[in-house]
């Protein structure tokens, strides 16, 4: 009811407790796409019952089978049989009369074949004799075999369960498909492929690398012993399900060849295919939730705060560009400095730098994580040693690109060459991720698992959901933030965001949140959805500054009635408000979970959820992977989380992983568990693959290189993705 009448899920998570009983907007977000996946099968529903009816074929039976399916897997297998199709070869077999000979064979296989198909031979229908008859009769019975709704829906789960997929190398392929290696001859059950693997083995198939199978049975456990004979478990229960056995009947032999025709040339290859299905959509799910799951993250990483920060985008032949922003994040200089190959300049570039650090009082340096990244650091890193207080940091300087060649980047930044743009990308990523990051297509942000192989509206109505929540938690300053900040707020969209931008220009700094009803456009409606996560720093009402609704202020009123003091005392009085009572404040509007939320906000307004800000220290002289040497311990920073491990960045261009196996001591199920993007975190280098660019980390301080990589060799253990920065997403 909330979502229909247009309520948000940040507004209903935040303050609509008392109707969801304190869910999470996560928990909301599940509850939502749940309710677009009911409703869509509720529309499917509807149309396969009107197409049934208008062929005139909707008994009530047929009428309670469908009211009662609960997937649309089930829907589908239901209406099978009357999904208008092409003529088949059963239709063409029914209109020259030969189901009746299909019937008689199949509820009497006492009768012989061919005599009593010879009483259906009519050339002038196009039965010309009595095999032609019985090829007719058993197309009819293939098709009814393969589309009896209950029979699919069984055999499609025990398939599920027992069987497994089975991929090996084209001929030919081996040397150019070799980032496919560890899948060229693979076999895993379905039910326990993980999502990463089935994309890899799908996108491995696309690419033309592999060959991809659907085995209905289990691997064998003797692969040396002869393959088995006769008719397979499945097309036992087949043959079950219609009556049909060998018991020595002169059509007994018949139908269940029938039964092993239907099974192998129709129900198994559609069977293929839905399992296809099946898997691509839970590896879709769990990929799409990885990404969510990580941008989350990134978009909620510690802010640096409002100070002076240089970025630097680094680059060889082009240079490093560099753009200096004030702790408004105003631009306030910009250069290009050229301190490597080809140019050499390095003592040049160092006096620029200095130049600018001492001119605009710059605290931060960021530096962009990409090519020429390490060499730029070891540049700052002398500049550090001479100008004492500076902090360095890498940062990710994934979309900053995208953001330099977009339209809002041209309007923000106009006066700045699209080189540029990027370096104060990157200065204003480290002063606050969340402010600058919604400026990108949350797609361009790299932090998935091979998220250009999955559905393109999933993802972005996942990841879009993420921003909405991730910036209504945190709550925007209504007097600062951009437009792109604004669009993501509950209740207000890119024209409403552009309304709000605009007065301001016109009008001045917003002095309450009732300011905001004067906003072209912005009707009760969407001040509702949109009213406690604006906030007013230094207004004239000091709850205009936190994340207290104005539906709410009525309640603090109270309170301040009952403790005798004024707002600007009560608030951050931990000793008063810990000793008032919520359930004294309780009325028939606002309930137990709203007036609690109320006074611990009271205690301290406008809290940010996000971490303190926090740096890592890459080792000095290890800066490409070939100065990487087995047992070395580093510091690095968790740059993607995938299902199978975490990629940390440690200062060397490329990415190591740390497998989900070498995280902790106890059994890992969730690599989140342990780590997030964004963590600082200590390594131990377990193997460095110079020609494939790997490098293989441990969390475990205590592992032994030597030891681990034996037992992953006697157990023919596989890395499960490979690492670095131009493929993270794999």
């Amino acid at each position: 009811e909330l979502l229909d009448g247009g309520a948000t899920v940040p507004f209903i998570a935040r303050y609509r407790k008392e109707v969801t009983g304190s869910l999470d907007d996560m928990q909301l977000r599940t509850l939502e796409e749940r309710l677009r996946y009911l409703r869509e099968m509720e529309e499917r529903r509807a149309a396969i019952i009107e197409s049934i009816r208008s062929q005139g074929k909707l008994t009530d039976e047929l009428l309670a089978q469908i009211m009662a399916a609960d997937t649309k897997a089930r829907l589908e297998d239901i209406y099978l049989p009357y999904k208008p199709k092409r003529r088949t070869k059963a239709q063409i077999a029914r209109e020259a009369g030969l189901e009746p000979l299909a019937d008689a064979l199949l509820n009497d296989p006492t009768l012989e074949p061919i005599p009593t198909a010879e009483s259906y031979v009519d050339p002038d229908k196009g039965v010309a004799d009595a095999a032609a008859a019985l090829e007719g009769a058993r197309a009819i019975l293939v098709e009814r075999f393969s589309e009896d709704a209950d029979l699919i829906g069984a055999l499609r789960e025990k398939m599920w369960n027992r069987g497994r997929v089975v991929s090996t190398v084209r001929p030919g392929k081996e040397e150019s498909g070799a980032k496919f290696a560890d899948y060229f001859n693979f076999s895993e059950p379905f039910t326990s492929l993980p999502s990463h693997r089935i994309l890899a083995l799908f996108r491995g198939e696309k690419e033309e690398v592999l060959d991809l199978s659907m085995d209905p049975e289990p691997a064998p456990e003797d692969p040396a012993a002869p393959l088995a004979t006769g008719p397979s478990e499945y097309e036992r229960d087949i043959a079950a399900r219609f009556g049909i056995a060998d018991q020595g009947r002169p059509a007994d032999r018949w139908l269940l060849d029938t039964v092993r025709w239907a099974w192998r040339t129709r129900i198994l290859t559609h069977l293929g295919i839905d399992i296809r299905m099946r898997l691509f959509q839970n590896a879709e799910e769990e990929a799409v939730r990885v990404f969510a799951a990580n941008l989350r993250d990134l978009l909620l990483a510690a802010p640096a705060g409002s100070r002076p920060t240089m970025g630097l985008d680094p680059g060889y032949r082009t240079g490093v560009k560099v753009a200096v922003v004030d702790g408004t994040g105003k631009v306030v200089a910009t250069d290009t400095i050229y301190p490597h190959e080809p140019h050499r300049r390095w003592q040049e570039s160092l006096v620029t730098l200095a130049r600018l650090v001492k001119a605009h009082n710059v605290e931060l340096v960021a530096i962009g994580n990409g090519t020429a990244s390490r060499e730029t650091d070891r540049l700052v890193g002398e500049l550090v040693r001479l100008i004492p207080g500076l902090t360095k940091v890498v940062v990710n300087e994934a979309g900053a690109s995208v953001y330099s060649a977009s339209a809002y980047a041209a309007q923000e930044l106009p006066d700045l060459d699209v080189s540029l743009r990027g370096a104060v990308s990157i200065a204003r990523r480290l002063q606050d991720p969340l402010a600058e990051l919604v400026k990108i297509d949350p797609k361009s942000i790299g932090v998935g698992q091979y998220q250009h192989d999955v559905s393109e509206a999933k993802l972005s109505r996942s990841l879009d959901a993420v921003v909405e929540d991730c910036v209504n938690a945190v709550g925007v300053d209504v007097n600062t933030a951009s437009v792109p900040l604004l669009t993501r707020v509950s209740g207000i969209g890119e024209a409403l965001a552009a309304n709000i931008v605009a007065h301001r220009n016109a009008n001045g700094p917003f002095r309450t949140r009732e300011d905001l009803k004067q906003v072209p456009r912005l009707g009760p409606k969407a001040f509702e959805q949109c009213a406690g996560f604006l906030r007013i720093p230094n207004g004239d009402n000091p709850l205009d500054a936190s994340s207290v609704h104005p539906e709410a202020y009525p309640v603090v009123r109270r309170i301040l009635d009952a403790t005798g003091m004024d707002l600007k005392s009560l608030i951050g009085n931990t000793p008063v408000l810990r000793k008032l009572k919520p359930e004294q404040f309780v009325d028939d509007t606002f309930g137990l979970p709203t007036v609690t939320d109320i006074l611990k906000e009271l205690e301290k307004p406008g809290r940010d959820p996000r971490p303190e800000f926090k740096t890592a220290a890459f080792a000095e002289g290890v800066e490409t992977l070939e100065d990487l040497k087995v047992g070395m311990v580093l510091e690095g920073v968790v740059t993607n989380v995938a299902a199978f491990g975490a990629f940390v960045d440690i200062g060397v261009h490329q990415d190591g992983l740390v497998h989900v196996s070498a995280m902790s001591h106890d059994f890992v199920k969730d690599p989140r568990d342990v780590v997030k993007p964004g963590d600082i975190v200590k390594v131990k280098v377990l193997d460095v693959d110079v020609p494939r660019r790997r490098i293989s980390l441990t969390l475990r301080l205590d592992d032994d290189p030597a030891a681990v990589r034996a037992a992953a060799g006697s157990s023919g253990g596989r890395a499960d993705g490979g690492s670095g920065r131009g493929g993270r997403d794999g």
